[in-house]
C-alpha cells in the first residue's frame, strides 16, 4: 500500500532542471511510481513558488509559456487550496518548531489532506511532526 505523498516545490522544479542531471532523474522517478499507484499532492503555494522558480532560477530557465503549459499539467494532481485557516495553524507550527511560514505551511497543506510523508530537500530528513514525516529523495546526491 503506499503512502499518500506530499510534494514540496524543489521536487517538481527538478524535473525541469537541466543543470541538475542526478536530481531530476529522482525527481522523473517518483513522477513514474506515481503510475504506479503513488498518491501525490500539491497545494496552490507549492504551484505559485514552482512557477517563479522554474523562470527564473534555473541556470536554463523556462519561457512564461513552458512554465504555463508546465503548470497547467501539475494542476492535474490533487491540490490542496491554501485559505486563511491553513496558514493560520502554519503560523502556529512555524512559532511551535522555529521553522519557516512556508515550510509550516507545506507541513500543513500535507497533514490537512492526509499525507503520510513530505518530499522535500528543505526540512530535516526523518522529521515527523503532525502525522507527517520528511523524506529527502535527494539525500546522498552531490
Amino acid at each position: 500500500m503506499n503512502v499518500r505523498t506530499f510534494l514540496d516545490t524543489n521536487v517538481l522544479v527538478y524535473l525541469f532542471d537541466a543543470g541538475e542531471p542526478s536530481k531530476r532523474a529522482v525527481a522523473r522517478e517518483i513522477f513514474e511510481r506515481q503510475s504506479a499507484g503513488l498518491e501525490l499532492f500539491l497545494s496552490t503555494q507549492v504551484l505559485q513558488e514552482f512557477f517563479v522558480n522554474v523562470t527564473r532560477k534555473l541556470s536554463l530557465p523556462l519561457t512564461a509559456e513552458e512554465a504555463l503549459d508546465a503548470l497547467i499539467d501539475l494542476a492535474e494532481i490533487p491540490t490542496v487550496q491554501v485559505d486563511v485557516p491553513l496558514v493560520v495553524a502554519a503560523a502556529r507550527l512555524s512559532q511551535r518548531h522555529q521553522i519557516s511560514l512556508w515550510d509550516a505551511l507545506i507541513l500543513e497543506a500535507a497533514a490537512s489532506c492526509g499525507c503520510g510523508k513530505v518530499l522535500t530537500e528543505d526540512l530535516q530528513d526523518g522529521w515527523e511532526v503532525r502525522g507527517v514525516r520528511v523524506e529527502n529523495p535527494f539525500r546522498g546526491l552531490a
